[in-house]
This record gives C-alpha cells, sequence and structure tokens, in this order.
C-alpha cells in the first residue's frame, strides 16, 4: 500500500513538472518595436498603470500554470483519497469483528478524510496566495 501511494505521488509530480515545463512562463510584451498588436496591447496597459503586461498570444500567464497545476494535483489526490476510502470500507466490511483489522480500517478512512481536508485547506490557500499576488495595486 505505502508503494501504491508512494508511485502516485511521483506521478503526480512528474506530471506537475511536465505541466509546467510545456506552458514555461509568460512571454512579456515589449513596447519597443514588434508588431502593432503588441505595441497596442502595451499603450493601454500603460494607460492603466500597469508596470508590465502579459502578451496573452504568447501562452498563458504564471498564475493560470500554478493554478492548472494545483487542481490537476488536488484531483489526483481526492482520487487516492476516494479510494483509500474505499480500500477502508472493504477492510472494515471484512474484518470479521477483529479488532485490530477495525482499527485499521477506521484508521485508513480516517486519513483518506484528513487528506481530503488539508488537500481543500491547500487549495483555498493556494488559490488565495494567487489572487492577492495578482492583484494590480490601488
Amino acid at each position: 500500500m505505502k508503494r501504491l501511494l508512494l508511485s502516485i505521488t511521483a506521478f503526480a509530480a512528474s506530471l506537475a513538472l511536465m505541466l509546467v515545463t510545456v506552458f514555461g512562463t509568460p512571454v512579456y510584451a515589449a513596447c519597443s518595436g514588434g508588431d502593432a498588436n503588441a505595441q497596442a496591447k502595451c499603450q493601454v496597459c500603460e494607460g492603466a498603470g500597469l508596470t508590465s503586461c502579459t502578451d496573452t498570444t504568447q501562452g498563458p500567464s504564471v498564475d493560470t500554470v500554478i493554478r492548472n497545476v494545483v487542481n490537476l494535483l488536488s484531483f489526483v489526490v481526492g482520487v487516492v483519497a476516494v479510494i483509500m476510502m474505499i480500500i477502508g470500507g472493504l477492510k472494515y466490511i471484512t474484518s470479521s469483528g477483529d479488532t485490530s483489522n477495525l482499527s485499521s480500517a477506521k484508521n485508513t478512512i480516517l486519513y483518506a478524510v484528513i487528506g481530503l481536508v488539508f488537500v481543500a485547506l491547500a487549495q483555498t490557500i493556494v488559490f488565495f496566495t494567487i489572487g492577492r499576488a495578482t492583484q494590480a495595486p490601488k
């Protein structure tokens, strides 16, 4: 069981790394030179008081990549937690009244629920932080 969880965690980490590598970092439009469309975007950003402007034709922004990675990891952890709850339920049903098997099944279910709570809290904290970091100063 521990090997399975370790394998799933390693797979999720490598998938997240691959997504960050594929999407990369955003490309910022340069106001000097470039095509007329990029210059127009820069003029709008400068008029709004922004210091830099993301050229959306080149790829997603960093906050979009982070949100996608967090959503993907949350999905993977959620699936693993549901699978662990099912395994814990099956262990509970098949324990035949043995106290050690009952406690093991209860712990499996409890740890799966605690894992889901931590994932929900972590996702909330990451999205709150990203929201605050990407807000324009007033």
